[in-house]
């Protein structure tokens, strides 16, 4: 995907897991979703902090089913498993029972009625979660045409570390950037200024 593609398009490429939805239906939503774009911008920068904080050597546990980045993770030489499209609000097993060296979570949180159950139910020490950040100027990003793609939760960054911090995790290392467009209006140039994105690495507070 080019880099000026509205923030629409960049945002439905995130891996979301919505409630009351079996594993094949919701697999055949995500191929069709993933099919629409593909948001380099947004790929480069986690795949790079991805390979700053995780040796290539690490098992992988991707949240969400498999996807082209999940499939750039392999790659790029990590060990990548996947969820398998279960909704993880109502079925943690597949986390409880995994033993992955790092959980990974690109654009995952932000579609979860809970996401502290299942940071809780994480058995990996080490974590690379990224989220939308919440935009002042813009209301939370909601699917027109399909009611499962929608952002139960958009976090303002502190909102998102005192998440982590409350379900035991530290974080390490973080960074934000943004997802301009080539639209014209205010809101498009705030999006030239204003983060969108915000990924960290933290590691399980050992009590």
């Amino acid at each position: 995907m080019l880099l000026y593609l509205p923030v629409l398009v960049e945002e439905c490429t995130s891996t979301p897991l919505f409630t009351n939805i079996n594993s094949t239906a919701f697999a055949e939503f995500q191929k069709k979703m993933y099919d629409k774009s593909y948001p380099n911008k947004r790929y480069k920068h986690t795949i790079q902090f991805l390979k700053k904080h995780v040796p290539e050597s690490a098992t992988i546990l991707d949240l969400g089913v498999e996807n082209p980045f999940s499939k750039m993770m392999s790659s790029e030489g990590f060990k990548v498993e996947n969820t398998k499209g279960e909704d993880l609000d109502l079925d943690a097993s597949a986390i409880k029972n995994s033993e992955a060296e790092v959980v990974t979570a690109f654009e995952i949180f932000e579609h979860l009625l809970s996401p502290f159950t299942v940071l809780n139910a994480i058995q990996s020490n080490k974590l690379v979660a990224s989220i939308p950040l919440r935009l002042w100027f813009s209301s939370a990003y909601r699917s027109k045409t399909d009611m499962r793609d929608r952002h139960f939760h958009e976090f303002e960054d502190w909102q998102f570390d005192w998440l982590l911090e409350k379900a035991g995790w530290e974080i390490k290392a973080r960074q934000k950037w943004t997802n301009p467009t080539k639209k014209i209006g205010i809101r498009p140039l705030l999006r030239w200024i204003t983060p969108r994105y915000y990924i960290v690495y933290a590691e399980r507070i050992n009590n």
